[in-house]
């Protein structure tokens, strides 16, 4: 590890770029002339259009085109936005509505789009909007995490989009039927929504009767096969760029109605057309996260080994099945559903409903933190009613370093992983030894304190296969890349790796990302897959190129390949004092007239998941008299195998503990009965600020993945799946002693007020 880019913090190459406003994201680089598109939306939550009239809107000042579905229809688009199906309990698939990309008969939730204005300004189009006649009848609406109420889609009997399980139910609950000790724990995940500090957005336009989109995503390769698929477009008619972009968080993953609308007006009017959300319009519109209920059961033997674990739950879809909603509570959730602990029954049930709300979908963690969050709130819940140390709990129960590998009960292999070396790492960090005198000097000053833990394992890999491409350009190297930075330090960590094995130097690599006419193929960004499977694909391209540059010099020179080597820096030869560097070879190369050798790719396929683990404990300080909970420490301990830049990773831990810190205690999404989104600005949606976050403690233990050549593990959204529960438990802890034993995220002050001035009327009364 002595070696520059060999797990050393180096400092974001794009940073300098980034903070000088330098970064070019799809709102700066719209082609001269763009039209601007906007979007009329459904006032309300639930609907028959009885009238759409848009035709004086089409006679507006600078107006060019107003669509309704029907135009869409007309053109031969395909308007259907599909999503990713399960397969329920009883064989058959879940529910699968369609979802038009402007809203057809009916309209289902606040802000789904009806019409689109194209105009040669946005005040302009705005205006246009305006004199839209349309007439809506309301519905009844249906908001509630219940099956029931009022249809919403036929094809959705009851609202249920799915029924899925997994495991077996009846050697289940024989287990816990015949249990010593069970106890059982009703957790609420609160809706969130993502807030990108770039909202979505994206242009198009027709270039020599080819169309080209640029979207502000996570990957290029699934919108191009989206828009040849509702198009009608073969592969060489459509290009899709992706630059520079604000954070994603999965949100930025999915399909969505405006950009085929975008493409639509670009192709129709033969003009580059732009589309960009305003922040009110985004929280309307952008897909949501969480919002779910779980009953968990877990039992134990008469010594508090846990012996089984049951959950049952109902997820909320929103209106409509977005791309990967069906799957994320359902079969990403199983994949750590009994998290780090030696259990092998258990089921899982989940009801996934539809609701006249924005539809849900993907959020940091996607499924995982979701699981973690039910699990460890779970044992926390079992400590505290069994009277046992939750720590102590955790460690009984841990799988063993000599079970691995091990298969857990949902059928996933974890490779490696000492979890009791990581929670003793984190106990030391956290100085759990002097909490009690911490929570005395709190309570001398009129304060409740408490600590919390949460044990996490994640399980990462996304699209298993990645490639990458190095071009020689005579004064450097190009790496094209398949994935998709959103903000990570892609441009840094690539680079960094590049240089480590090819001895070329760092700023002589220049890193291509986010076009589908540069890079054929590629999986973008999502499931913390990046770094893992991309450094494994650009690890396989430097033993391409170290095999036929070998294999040029001992031409050149006269000698067998054997008498050739590289160390990651210069080639050697036997006898002779030629030491050329990759760059010094490719330029001999060159001047050779060997242009085969001026660009190298491979392909790999990664065979299984990594599963990063750690530890984070929380420590809360509550004021009983405001109900203010402030989050005093905060600790985690990773096993992040190994590490290529420790300061990328420990950023990346940052933001998403940031974001559970968030979740935990300010945001909260607020409907009203009929639908109308009470939080759509940030006076009323409480994103997390500065003074909620205290300095975040980092370290590492590391025990290598043998799942990928370098033994790493995905790090991006490991900081969300440990801070919901570590943050819940620590205000558990603070408030049990005072007699609350149960509160529900966020912890604002008045929830937080209410519950101790409820436990203070109960413990009057008794």
């Amino acid at each position: 590890m002595e070696k520059f880019g060999k797990s050393q913090s180096v400092k974001r190459i794009e940073d300098l770029r980034f903070l000088t406003g330098e970064g070019r994201y799809v709102d700066d680089i719209v082609p001269d002339g763009a039209l601007y598109c906007y979007f009329l939306r459904s006032p309300v939550a639930h609907g028959e259009i009885t009238a759409l009239d848009v035709d004086d809107a089409r006679e507006m000042p600078g107006v060019h085109l107003v669509a309704t579905v029907e135009d869409l229809i007309a053109s031969g688009m395909k308007i259907g936005l599909g999503g990713t199906l399960v397969t329920n309990r009883d064989g058959t698939k879940g529910a699968a509505p369609e979802r038009p990309m402007l809203a057809k008969d009916r309209v289902r939730h606040v802000g789904e789009p009806i019409a689109m204005i194209v105009a040669e300004s946005l005040a302009e189009a705005r205006d246009a909007a305006e004199v839209i006649m349309l007439d809506i009848d309301d519905l009844p609406v249906h908001i509630g995490l219940a099956t029931g109420g009022p249809e919403i889609h036929p094809e959705a009997p009851d609202n249920i989009a799915f029924d899925w399980g997994l495991g077996d139910a009846e050697a289940t609950q024989a287990a816990i039927a015949e249990a010593a000790h069970v106890v059982t724990c009703e957790v609420m995940d609160n809706r969130v929504i993502v807030n990108a500090m770039e909202p979505r957005g994206c242009y198009a336009e027709v270039v020599d009767g080819k169309l080209h989109v640029a979207v502000n995503g996570q990957g290029v390769w699934v919108p191009k096969k989206d828009l040849m698929d509702h198009f009608g477009l073969s592969a060489d008619e459509v290009r899709v760029t992706n630059p520079d972009t604000g954070g994603g968080f999965g949100m930025k993953a999915m399909r969505y109605p405006e950009t085929f609308c975008a493409a639509f007006a670009a192709r129709a009017l033969g003009r580059p057309t732009r589309w960009m959300s305003d922040r009110s319009e985004a929280m309307q519109t952008d897909n949501a996260g969480r919002d779910l209920t779980t009953k968990a059961t877990l039992a134990f033997d008469a010594n508090y080994r846990m012996t089984a674990y049951s959950i049952e739950t109902i997820a909320n879809m929103g209106a409509y099945n977005s791309q990967f909603a069906q799957p994320i509570q359902t079969e990403l959730f199983s994949k750590v559903l009994m998290g780090t602990y030696d259990v092998q029954n258990a089921f899982m049930q989940v009801t996934g409903i539809f609701t006249n709300t924005t539809p849900v979908d993907a959020y940091r963690g996607a499924g995982r933190p979701e699981a973690i969050f039910v699990l460890e709130r779970t044992v926390d819940e079992a400590a505290r009613q069994l009277g046992l140390d939750p720590w102590e709990l955790r460690l009984k129960n841990f799988i063993k370093p000599d079970q691995f590998p091990y298969t857990s009960v949902t059928g996933l292999t974890y490779d490696v992983g000492d979890f009791a070396m990581v929670l003793n790492s984190a106990s030391q960090a956290a100085d759990r030894e002097g909490f009690a005198k911490r929570a005395e000097a709190s309570r001398a000053a009129g304060k409740l304190r408490g600590q919390g833990l949460c044990y996490y394992i994640e399980s990462i890999l996304g699209d298993p296969s990645e490639t990458t491409t190095v071009a020689f350009t005579g004064d450097g190297a190009r790496m094209y890349v398949g994935t998709q930075s959103n903000g990570q330090g892609h441009e840094t960590v690539y680079a960094q790796f590049l240089e480590d094995h090819s001895g070329i130097p760092v700023d002589k690599i220049e890193i291509v990302q986010g076009d589908s006419d540069l890079i054929a193929r590629g999986g973008g960004t999502g499931g913390s897959r990046s770094v893992t499977v991309q450094n494994t694909a650009t690890l396989a391209t430097v033993e391409a190129m170290v095999s036929a540059f070998t294999a040029f010099l001992a031409d050149a020179e006269g000698v067998d390949a054997a008498a050739v080597s590289f160390d990651d820096e210069r080639f050697r030869i036997n006898g002779s004092n030629l030491t050329p560097t990759m760059l010094e070879v490719a330029e001999m190369a060159r001047e050779a007239g060997r242009d085969d050798l001026l660009k190298h790719s491979a392909r790999i396929t990664l065979d299984n998941r990594s599963f990063p683990n750690g530890a984070h404990v929380a420590e809360v300080e509550i004021d009983p008299e405001t109900g203010v909970v402030r989050v005093d420490r905060y600790t985690v301990v990773d096993d992040f195998g190994n590490l290529i830049n420790p300061m990328l990773a420990e950023g990346q831990v940052h933001g998403g503990v940031v974001q559970g810190i968030g979740q935990a205690l300010t945001e909260r999404v607020v409907f009203d009965e009929d639908g109308q989104l009470l939080t759509a600005t940030f006076m009323d949606y409480g994103m997390p600020r500065a003074d909620d976050v205290p300095m975040i403690a980092f370290s590492t233990e590391c025990t290598p993945s043998l799942y990928n050549p370098m033994g790493m593990k995905g790090c991006g959204e490991a900081g969300t799946v440990g801070a919901l529960a570590a943050i819940s438990n620590a205000v558990v802890d603070a408030l049990w002693g005072i007699g609350v034993r149960h509160v529900e995220m966020p912890f604002t002050p008045h929830r937080i007020w209410q519950v101790i001035e409820d436990a203070k009327k109960n413990s009057a009364a008794a």
